[in-house]
């Protein structure tokens, strides 16, 4: 397929934008990009898309969502509302993922899947809990990924906060999956061990999750986990080992290069160097954070400290775009500085992190860029600015006139999942209506 006139923002280290830009795809892969008339003149045969002057751009990814909460939009959970982050997790999130079947889980999963492909996202990091459908919990939502046509990273959350046997059946759907990964690889897919948080996590089951993990070898990677994200994590820690949150996962052999700690709001400056010195990915989520009242992570003295920080949304929408305005503009508040947090900064961050990132998972696919080698993961925006657009002032075009639902087409690896704003590998309207039933049966279940 060869894409034509379109404004192509290609993104990556050297990014370039090309008015009247032609994308040549074959296969899975970017083959050239240039201008219209050469790439027309240059492969007169090949099938050609239009895009009528829309931007093209590489798809979005996500860093650390939870596919799993989607039925809690809307829902009224019984009781008085939460004043803290912990009733927040006993009251919702503890509720609700104790009453998931697997069918809910496969809606879940689907519901999350065609919202990422409406706002052009296509590479997606899970972390699922499933307390009492914890046994194939993992391949049904891989089952869902593949037909979406989207890829994605899987992990089950291990927790003792159900009891032992729920803990071991986590363990155990870890292993399995990560197992199937590395005999039965597929090129949507990729794994890594789950865990929930310090706070909800024995001495000992850690010790069994690091023995579960060195078992299986080197196509283990790495864990996925919540650290520090509120400070009773960290009160929580303190209490367990004498040490802060993220230093007690240090010492338990967690962290590393192929670890991923989600939030990491309550790091000091100890444990922000740990970080640093193990090549520990962190995730910053800002609209959880804000929603959760637990702070916001420091992250530009991570990243000044030499810590990997991508952009997630802890199972917020996946409109990487609102994630990123939040990111710019709480940060100013919060900081009482609007120097804090700039645009290109924020830009890095959801786009070259989150494809370094990425690489952990897939190590051999080049994300997040429009250049020949590259993925084909793009997609094309119905945005025509008002104003000048250049390579460098797009981020700030992002932050303050883009919008997701601008977005008409959505590409991943070759193939097209949304064209003209219709979904092509998901029934919408069958989703809908079922994950409808299925989430009103979960709330009288749960209340």
């Amino acid at each position: 397929m060869l894409i034509t006139h379109a404004t192509v923002a290609t993104l990556g280290e050297e990014p370039r934008l090309l008015e009247d830009g032609a994308i040549l795809v074959r296969d899975d892969l970017i083959a050239a990009v240039g201008d219209t008339r050469t790439l027309v003149a240059r492969y007169p045969h090949e099938k050609e898309l239009d895009a009528a002057g829309q931007l093209a751009m590489p798809a979005a990814l996500c860093g650390h969502t939870h596919f799993y909460g989607a039925f809690a939009r809307g829902w009224a959970y019984p009781g008085p509302p939460a004043t803290t982050f912990t009733e927040i997790l006993e009251r919702l999130w503890w509720r609700l993922d104790k009453q998931l079947t697997l069918e809910d889980v496969r809606y879940s999963a689907l519901v999350c899947l065609a919202d990422a492909i409406r706002h052009g996202t296509t590479t997606l990091i899970d972390h699922h809990a499933s307390p009492f459908a914890i046994e194939g919990s993992l391949d049904v939502i891989a089952d869902a990924v593949v037909t979406s046509g989207v890829r994605a990273s899987l992990c089950y959350e291990v927790s003792d906060r159900d009891g032992p046997d729920p803990a071991r059946a986590g363990i155990a759907e870890n292993a399995r999956f990560l197992r199937r990964m590395r005999n039965d690889p597929h090129p949507q897919l990729a794994g890594s061990f789950g865990l929930h948080a310090s706070l909800t996590l024995s001495d000992a089951t850690l010790a069994d999750c690091v023995a579960a993990r060195d078992e299986i070898g080197d196509g283990a990677g790495g864990f996925h986990i919540h650290g520090a994200e509120g400070i009773a994590d960290v009160e929580d820690s303190l209490v367990k080992s004498g040490k802060r949150a993220i230093a007690r996962l240090g010492a338990s052999g967690i962290l590393g290069p192929r670890t991923i700690v989600a939030h990491a709001v309550h790091a000091d400056a100890a444990e922000i160097e740990l970080l640093a010195e193990t090549g520990t990915w962190v995730t910053h989520q800002p609209r959880s954070n804000m929603n959760n009242a637990v702070g916001f992570a420091q992250v530009e003295a991570m990243l000044a400290a030499g810590v990997k920080v991508a952009l997630g949304n802890d199972g917020f929408s996946n409109n990487v775009a609102a994630e990123m305005k939040v990111a710019y503009l709480t940060h100013k508040l919060v900081q009482g500085d609007p120097r804090a947090m700039p645009g290109d900064l924020v830009m890095r961050l959801a786009y070259d992190a989150n494809a370094e990132l990425a690489r952990v998972f897939w190590p051999d696919r080049t994300l997040g860029v429009l250049a020949p080698g590259a993925v084909a993961d793009l997609v094309l925006i119905d945005y025509h600015p008002t104003t000048p657009l250049t390579a460098g002032n797009l981020p700030w075009h992002l932050i303050f006139g883009y919008e997701a639902s601008a977005i008409t087409t959505t590409m991943s690896a070759g193939h097209l999942l949304m064209r003209d704003r219709r979904l092509l590998t998901l029934d919408e309207a069958e989703i809908t209506a079922r994950s409808r039933e299925l989430a009103a049966a979960l709330w009288e279940r749960a209340s």
